[in-house]
């Protein structure tokens, strides 16, 4: 029972970031923007973004199913830090209307996700392989955010 309710919170965790996100919708400023052809429709981002919240969930209670929180300090950290990037990310560019500052951000975001990757690999290789769509997908996006940047001034 313990388990299951650790694995509420690391979703929860993982959502939260979501949620923080999701009040800095896209909106008529971004609809305005010029775009690369390849930017993606839309109602890709929810689906995409939906599976890779569950997947930074559940990497995360893998290690700590291995390890617990107190033997794995610094990779709750960066998983924390990760999470917390993620969620700013949306206020800057969207909110905000800043892609520039957005594309310094997701760097470090980017940054923090492969720490993470690398400590929760350690623990627990299948937590940290779960992770990479998650840096699969924010590398395409920091791709798209430099160019919708360079298109946009």
């Amino acid at each position: 029972m313990k388990s299951i309710a650790v694995l509420a919170l690391f979703l929860g965790a993982a959502f939260g970031a979501a949620a923080f996100g999701v009040l800095f919708p896209p909106g008529p400023w971004y609809e305005q923007l010029a775009k690369p052809p390849w930017t993606p429709p839309n109602w890709v981002f929810a689906p995409v973004w939906t599976l890779l919240y569950i997947l930074i969930g559940v990497s995360g209670w893998l290690v700590w199913r291995r390890s617990g929180f107190l033997t794995a300090p610094a990779a709750f950290s960066a998983f924390a830090l990760q999470l917390v990037l993620n969620g700013t990310w949306s206020w800057l560019f969207f909110g905000l209307h800043k892609p520039g500052i957005a594309f310094g951000e997701i760097l470090l975001l980017w940054l923090a996700i492969l720490v993470t990757i690398l400590l929760f690999w350690k623990k627990v290789w299948l937590a940290g392989a779960l992770l990479l769509p998650y840096l699969a997908w924010v590398s395409f996006a920091a791709v798209l955010n430099w160019k919708l940047w360079q298109l946009n001034g």
